[in-house]
């Protein structure tokens, strides 16, 4: 093939393509899935338009192309363990997908799809293979025989090259319920770059081996699966394509392997320089330098998403993937940490298309030798305990390692099972898959359920599909009217106090009485739902007759607000119009914490570096707290200087402005956006401070205040660590900061009077008294110490006995700490020479023993 394109090149020509065709070119979706809790990761193109699909979600476009990044490493989509092995398996990969929402169908689809291939890629022809839905009459499935009739009449492909299979490789569901179709798939004959070796000869499309590569899969959404299995003709038949851009790669730079594209060889390389050896020396060591620059590619993209290493959930993915990729750099006989320095390589590579990765490129880099230097000790800590349990098992006469044991070791220890599985094998032993495999999926339920995957319940998507979005007043008004949509009784358990905790039960009701909970809808509302980390506003409903406290207010479905609520007095009905009134101060207060986060988190980023990034938050009216990406402790002076720099944009009195814009814009316009979060095509952008250089920009549908100086004054009152790579920030605004500032000041002159001193002075008289206080510490010891030798005037050494050479000596003592006991027991040691001294004492109502015993022993 003389046209070999770089992958960039192919990247930019896919979209050129579609762009060209009327197609909506949309930036990648993030590889953390926002309000999908169905998904660990992004694996596929449609994601980002799964509710569009549905028909939960509209866009003002029928088209779109996109090059998804996806992650496949966890759940149904697991390529995790053939990674390095195979030439096409990888955990991180792009998917090139063209998308119809209701517009174009199967002739647009295939006749692009051939015409970029054949025209735009240059590929023969005659390389190229199809497949159509051969029908399945078990499922009450036809034919796909106008997919086959467009391939051959409209595309011209000759029906010897129109193959048909079944529903296993072309008929494609959403999930059990929901839009379906058939696919078509495109696949290309490589000829003799691969050789087959099936026993019975090459079968063609239908071989397991490598030469007839699929490459692009058209999947045409034309019915609706309802939950008995029945299938209904969409209203608006839709195109989901999904292309591997590395597989494509391959094709078109004449490559049999993904792995030898431009796409990776720059990251073998790499490798292959720290470890002292070059790509294809021995096929063992290739294997390695396939896995460490493909887990590199994940790891870098998964960080500059926001996903660390943990040990529960996403985090718990990324950590196996990393570990992974440290033990093969461990085969390689690389001995120090080095795999930041093949995420460096992803950097240079890939953030000309991916600005994410640079611009968190110090986060990726510093995260990633944090998570191998750990890793390192740990190799070594669970070859020990590993082998230990081996030959326990040895010497039992047994033959079989518990599976528990494997996954302890991989959960609890970081040991990877690949490699205990390695190392059994060589001791002629054999793992117990079963144990395994039943404590990996207990672990897996508690980790979807520490993800909050278990899901919202099936009673607010219902009302959310039926209502639709509740029209949010609340921006420019504290009160107003509304009329209740729907009401749901509702069961929970109590706290002591009587109010809400968890709710057990919900039941959609046309009437609740008085003395009774409840959670109501209402068409329009000015009480802010629970989202973006700040909490639901509270107040009170009212009709004539009626008079309901709103406890809470949440958004748990579809922009659809759900007031919590105590009926207390008269009937609330379905169809009432309803007076508003949410709780003014506290809804102000609120305000102002909001508005201090962002201001905060523009002074984190001038200070510590463009690297931090919100990964979570609590905006309450008594206070609130920030987490955020950083891979260190937050100095004082660094606290300092934060607190300092978001009272001075206070004392500026900034201008507040909030505007709804596109999408695009708000990227051009450079706004913070939160990691994990969904946005529309439509989103609310937070501006502080002038257009044309803002002190914050973010996209935030929260409520603030008008001016910055609103706040009135910001106090930092924690900072600490949440898990790795991630610290946390509690704060103050308005008058809670000047009443916390109030307090310490009260507090500081009191002690300063104790002291007698001024609060000036009060660090040095403190640091004085402190000294004292230990040096008579220390003197009261030694004091203890000298009676705890004389006893009872006996020479405690005359009181020892001697058993099989060895002297033995237990001593009882009174009052001395552990410290104190030790330095004893070993005095006593040196003195005894060869044997062992127990010395027992109780301290403030603790018995303690310590026991000393000479090295000729041990």
């Amino acid at each position: 093939m003389s046209y070999k394109p770089s992958s960039a090149e192919i990247r930019k020509k896919f979209l050129e393509f579609f762009d060209g065709k009327g197609h909506r070119i949309c930036p990648s979706y993030p590889l953390v899935p926002a309000n999908d809790p169905t998904l660990l990761f992004t694996n596929a193109g449609m994601v980002q338009f799964k509710d569009v699909f549905t028909g939960r979600e509209s866009r003002p476009y029928k088209r779109a192309a996109s090059s998804q990044k996806c992650v496949r490493a966890g759940g149904k989509h697991n390529d995790l363990e053939n990674v390095g092995y195979t030439a096409r398996h990888h955990t991180f990969f792009e998917m090139l997908g063209n998308f119809s929402f209701g517009d174009y169908f199967k002739r647009e689809a295939i006749a692009w799809a051939w015409e970029f291939l054949t025209g735009w890629m240059k590929l023969d022809p005659q390389r190229l293979w199809v497949s159509v839905f051969e029908g399945d009459t078990s499922q009450g499935l036809p034919p796909d025989d106008e997919a086959a009739a467009i391939w051959r009449d409209v595309v011209g492909v000759p029906e010897e090259r129109i193959l048909r299979f079944g529903a296993k490789d072309n008929f494609w569901s959403m999930g059990d319920t929901g839009p379906c179709g058939p696919c078509s798939e495109i696949h290309y004959d490589q000829g003799d770059l691969v050789e087959c070796n099936q026993p019975g000869g090459c079968e063609g499309v239908a071989c397991e081996c490598d030469r007839y590569l699929e490459v692009w899969n058209l999947v045409f959404m034309q019915f609706e699966r309802s939950a008995d299995g029945r299938l209904t003709p969409l209203p608006a038949p839709s195109i989901d394509t999904g292309m591997g851009l590395e597989r494509l790669a391959a094709i078109m730079q004449g490559e049999s392997s993904n792995y030898h594209t431009d796409l990776f060889m720059p990251l073998i390389d790499r490798a292959a320089l720290i470890a002292g050896t070059s790509y294809g020396a021995a096929a063992e060591s290739d294997v390695s330098l396939r896995v460490v620059a493909d887990h590199a590619r994940a790891t870098a993209f998964l960080m500059a998403d926001g996903v660390l290493p943990s040990n529960e959930g996403r985090g718990y993915v990324l950590r196996r993937i990393m570990r992974r990729a440290i033990r093969h750099g461990h085969k390689l006989g690389i001995e120090r940490p080095f795999l930041h320095e093949v995420c460096a390589a992803v950097v240079e590579l890939m953030s000309p298309v991916y600005p994410e990765l640079r611009q968190r490129q110090e986060m990726i880099l510093a995260a990633t030798e944090q998570e191998e230097v750990g890793f390192r000790r740990t190799l070594g800590n669970g070859l020990r305990l590993l082998d230990r349990e081996i030959a326990k098992l040895i010497e039992r006469g047994e033959k079989v390692v518990p599976g528990e044991l494997v996954f302890e070791l991989q959960a609890r220890d970081g040991f990877p099972p690949d490699l205990t599985a390695v190392i059994v094998r060589e001791r002629g032993l054999e793992i117990d898959q079963q144990g395994y495999d039943r404590a990996f999926d207990k672990h897996r339920q508690v980790s979807a359920g520490a993800l909050g995957l278990e899901g919202i319940d099936p009673v607010y998507v219902k009302l959310a599909d039926r209502l639709g979005e509740t029209d949010f007043t609340g921006y420019g008004s504290l009160s107003g009217k509304g009329r209740v949509t729907a009401v749901l009784e509702v069961e929970f358990e109590p706290s002591a106090e009587g109010d809400f905790t968890k709710v057990t039960a919900r039941a959609e009701r046309d009437r609740i009485e008085a003395g009774r909970w409840a959670e109501i809808v209402l068409d329009k509302s000015p009480f802010y739902g629970e989202s973006g980390g700040q909490v639901g506003d509270t107040g009170v409903l009212s009709a004539r007759g009626m008079k309901a406290r709103v406890v809470d207010t949440q958004k748990p479905a579809g922009g659809m607000i759900v007031h919590r609520v105590r009926v207390e007095k008269g009937s609330l009905e379905k169809g009432m119009e309803l007076s508003c009134r949410v709780d003014a101060e506290r809804r102000r207060s609120i305000m102002r914490h909001h508005s201090a986060t962002h201001l905060l988190q523009a002074a984190l980023r001038k200070v510590l570096g463009p690297h931090v990034n919100q990964s979570g938050s609590l905006v309450a009216p008594d206070y609130f707290r920030f987490d955020f990406t950083h891979f260190a402790a937050v100095s004082e002076e660094q606290l300092r200087e934060c607190e300092r720099l978001v009272n001075r944009f206070v004392q500026q009195n900034l201008p507040v402005k909030a505007e709804w814009t596109d999408i695009e814009s708000a990227r051009l316009a450079g706004a913070t956006m939160l990691f994990g979060e969904k946005y529309g095509e439509r989103v609310r952008m937070v501006r502080m401070g002038s257009a044309r250089k803002p002190v914050s920009l973010e996209l935030c549908g929260g409520t603030h205040v008008g001016r910055t100086g609103d706040i009135g004054a910001f106090v930092i009152v924690s900072e600490g660590s949440v898990k790795a790579g991630i610290r946390r920030i509690e704060a103050l605004a308005g008058l809670a900061a000047i009443e916390w500032v109030q307090k310490k000041r009260k507090l500081t002159e009191r002690i300063s009077g104790f002291l007698k001193t001024d609060a000036e002075h009060l660090p040095e008289t403190v640091e004085r008294l402190r000294d004292r206080v230990q040096k008579l510490e220390k003197e009261l010891e030694q004091a203890r110490q000298k009676l705890a030798e004389a006893g009872s005037g006996a020479d405690p050494i005359s009181q020892a006995r001697r058993m099989d050479g060895a002297g033995v000596l237990a001593v009882f003592v009174q009052g001395l700490r552990m410290a104190s006991m030790r330095e004893f027991a070993d005095r006593l040691r040196d003195r005894l020479g060869r044997g062992a001294v127990l010395v027992m004492g109780e301290e403030r109502g603790k018995l303690q023993a310590v026991c000393s015993v000479s090295r000729e022993l041990t």
